[in-house]
């Protein structure tokens, strides 16, 4: 694959070139890092083989690749899902500063969306996610999902209805977030059960992700008074060694909470029209692996390293 210390073949540079991207779009395919990381290596092995002179658009050629793989692997993820202990919530991922500069990528990676692609069929998501976050054209989408340009309007028209039936109500910039997840820590460090509920939308949810491994909610947790009660009386996460501190994961101001020195969750928020809908705690140490580093994602294809890449099985 390295040809040399100063040159790497065309197949590896494109690749690379566009890891980002591809792993960006498995990942809002899949809500799983890992799983995302293993489409790419699947993408690799067949992008290796393939006769480069007879590829148009480099790009598309291996965005069709990775949306085939993450179609089939989402489907096997939803069999999966059928019998996971308590609620299952998406990966979270800790992420660079500047990805909160591009609105419409922070949007399509955090917790909320992803929460709300988990409701689409896997076409429908890939569809989604390649026309509304990637920009694909309808033809380029038709090839990756095996369906005509029309079919795939169609299904385009249909999952972004779906989508903004659910998506967040208003639009809220990384800095009021980051100010309203200041205020939701405070209160709760101190117990503050009234500025909570000043905080809290009447129909907020707090949902957990323990994966049956680490204690947390089995069952979703709704409305202000439930949920701030909990918060203050029964959740023990911000008392004792706990501590928490701000980081951006999937784009946005989150918290990740530490015990002992170690990463015990994270703590994602969503905000509609100022108050805090949704809360989202993911507990399952085996979706803790991608908060201690930065992972990077992206819309566009990047800069070309000669480091080393992970694209075969080592």
């Amino acid at each position: 694959m390295m040809r040399d210390s100063d040159s790497i073949d065309p197949a590896t540079e494109a690749f690379i070139a566009l890891r980002n991207l591809l792993f960006t779009v498995a990942y809002e395919m899949l809500g799983s890092a890992a799983d995302a990381e293993d489409v790419l290596q699947e993408t690799w092995l067949q992008w290796a083989n393939i006769d480069l002179d007879a590829v148009r658009d480099q790009r598309a050629f291996l965005v069709r690749i990775t949306t085939r793989q993450a179609i089939r692997r989402l489907r096997t993820l939803g069999r999966r899902k059928e019998s996971y202990v308590g609620t299952w919530l998406p990966e979270p991922l800790l992420t660079a500063p500047d990805v909160a500069e591009d609105i419409a990528l922070a949007d399509s990676v955090s917790m909320a969306m992803l929460l709300v692609l988990e409701t689409l069929a896997p076409t429908e998501r890939a569809v989604f996610v390649l026309r509304e976050v990637f920009d694909l054209a309808y033809d380029d989408i038709a090839e990756a999902v095996e369906k005509t340009p029309a079919t795939v309007r169609q299904i385009a028209h249909r999952a972004r209805a779906h989508v903004a039936a659910r998506r967040p109500r208003g639009v809220v910039s990384p800095a009021q977030t980051r100010a309203a997840l200041e205020a939701f820590q405070r209160a709760v460090e101190t117990g503050d059960l009234q500025r909570l509920l000043d905080m809290l939308a009447p129909d907020v949810v707090f949902l957990g992700d323990g994966g049956g491994v680490k204690q947390a909610l089995l069952r979703p947790v709704v409305g202000a008074v439930r949920v701030a009660r909990l918060l203050v009386g029964g959740s023990g996460w911000m008392g004792g060694k706990a501590s928490a501190m701000p980081a951006q994961v999937n784009g946005w101001p989150a918290l990740v909470v530490r015990l002992d020195g170690e990463i015990d969750g994270v703590v994602a928020v969503r905000i509609d029209d100022g108050l805090v809908t949704g809360l989202y705690f993911v507990r399952n140490p085996e979706k803790l692996s991608h908060v201690e580093r930065e992972t990077a994602v992206s819309r566009k294809a990047g800069p070309v390293s000669l480091q080393p890449c992970r694209t075969s099985n080592e």
